[in-house]
This record gives structure tokens, C-alpha cells and sequence, in this order.
């Protein structure tokens, strides 16, 4: 309902600018605006039909775009109740999830980083730049971690659990 009572101009003001950061921080065009119009939206889900005549996309532009978004665990599809059709939401915990998936990228860069300090040789000049390289993965890591410890704190502090 207050949907309707919003600014639509102002609304879409806000997604393009958003998304404009996002993508200024590295994301995809259309993924962000996709993201920035779910986080937007009351409910927070939104179907296909909608995002695409909100964003004014065709519908294989949302469907890359909640393919990438879904991929790096940002938003989740659901099936609407007594329909085919799939509504993809935004949680509250987006950035916590988006996070949680980035250590274990990092996990895996630490592995490869490891091998390749073992095939370089740790006395090489390329190896001590592969163990700097590494000990800064393992150094985010633990700091992630604790910082994800904190914010689980925080947030349930803040707006229960």
C-alpha cells in the first residue's frame, strides 16, 4: 500500500543513483539496478514483470541480472503462492551472505597461494611477494570473521533476532 503513495520519481532517482555506486565499486550495471530497485521496493521482492517494467528492461536483462545477484547470494527466488511465476527477494542479511561467500573465495586463494609457494620456493624473491600475498588473505580472513561475530551482535541488539 505505501507503495503506491511514494514518489515514483523519486524512488527511481534513488535506484539509479545506488546502483550507480555499486557499480562505481564493481558490480554489473544491471545487477545493481536490480538490486538497488529489490532493497527499494516495501516487500522487498519483486517479480520479473515488475522489476523489468520498473527498470524498463526486458525480462532476459532481469534474468541475467537475478542470475548474477543470486550467484553471489544476494538475493533468493521464490515461487509465488498458487503460480509459476518466480518473485526474487532481497534479505535483511544480503551483505552478511554476499560476505560469508567472499571467505570462501578467499579460502580458496589462500590454497592456491600456498601451492604456489611451494612451486616458487619461499626464499625466492616471487615467493616472499606469494607469502605477503598470502598472510594478507589469512590477516582479512580472521578479521572478516570477527567482524561478521560482531555484527551478528550488533544486529541482533539492534533489531532482534
Amino acid at each position: 500500500m505505501s507503495e503506491n503513495v511514494r514518489d515514483a520519481e523519486a524512488v527511481s532517482r534513488f535506484v539509479e543513483a545506488f546502483a550507480a555506486q555499486l557499480v562505481e565499486a564493481g558490480m554489473q550495471r544491471m545487477p545493481a539496478r536490480v538490486f538497488a530497485a529489490l532493497l527499494s521496493s516495501d516487500e522487498g521482492a519483486m517479480s520479473a514483470a515488475e522489476l523489468g517494467e520498473q527498470l524498463r528492461i526486458s525480462p532476459a536483462a532481469v534474468s541475467g541480472a537475478v542470475r548474477y545477484l543470486a550467484q553471489t547470494h544476494m538475493v533468493s527466488r521464490e515461487r509465488e503462492p498458487g503460480s509459476r511465476r518466480e518473485r526474487y527477494r532481497v534479505h535483511g542479511d544480503q551483505w552478511y551472505e554476499a560476505l560469508t561467500n567472499r571467505e570462501a573465495v578467499i579460502k580458496r586463494w589462500e590454497g592456491a597461494l600456498r601451492e604456489g609457494l611451494v612451486s616458487l620456493g619461499a626464499e625466492t624473491p616471487a615467493g616472499r611477494r606469494m607469502a605477503e600475498t598470502l598472510a594478507f588473505f589469512e590477516f582479512v580472513e580472521g578479521e572478516v570473521s570477527a567482524m561478521m561475530e560482531r555484527w551478528r551482535v550488533h544486529r541482533e541488539k539492534t533489531f532482534g533476532s
